[in-house]
């Protein structure tokens, strides 16, 4: 990552952990790898402008409804596009549907976890593309899963994109899949 320098871990979408979550360590090593000085960082702690003095900025995963309400609450929406143009931004897991137009496909799995009532599922639409993580992981974990995925795709007339844990997509103007 030439030029960059710093990096924050958002730990924010993980409402019950947050910097305790398991993921931070190997998350911090791995941006520390890359020669990033790493700050954790919480949009509930901390203001969202904050992270425009970032390089980097990740987002681990947790509850995709919890971090769109926090971003919403703390007009993040405007600083995290500026950052998704400007900068480097990664999302993973429930930031993946955050960044994203909408958070009804997780909805289709996971109502549950929505327990702020959020009515409007609107994500930020920072790109169009859609994706569903852990696919390998979740085909065991809930019923039907391939199938409420195509009824997705066909009701809203979108392709979904499934990864892996260690998969990603990568967007710079094009999409491109990256497989491990």
């Amino acid at each position: 990552m030439a030029g960059c320098e710093t990096a924050a871990l958002v730990v924010t979408a993980d409402n019950e952990y947050k910097e305790n979550n398991y993921h931070v360590p190997r998350c911090v090593s791995e941006l520390q790898a890359l020669n990033l000085n790493v700050d954790i960082f919480d949009l509930d702690k901390q203001p969202a402008d904050l992270l425009l003095n970032y390089d980097v900025v990740e987002f681990i995963g947790g509850n995709p409804y919890y971090l769109l309400q926090t971003i919403r609450k703390n007009n993040s929406i405007e600083i995290l596009r500026n950052i998704a143009t400007t900068k480097i931004l990664i999302g993973w897991s429930a930031a993946a549907f955050v960044f994203g137009p909408t958070l009804e496909l997780v909805n289709c799995y996971s109502p549950e976890m929505n327990f702020l009532g959020l009515t409007d599922l609107s994500g930020l639409s920072l790109t169009d593309v859609q994706v569903l993580p852990h696919y390998s992981k979740f085909l065991s974990r809930f019923e039907r899963f391939e199938e409420k995925c195509c009824v997705y795709e066909k009701e809203h007339n979108v392709n979904v994109i499934r990864i892996n844990d260690g998969d990603g997509v990568f967007i710079d103007g094009e999409v491109h899949i990256c497989k491990t």
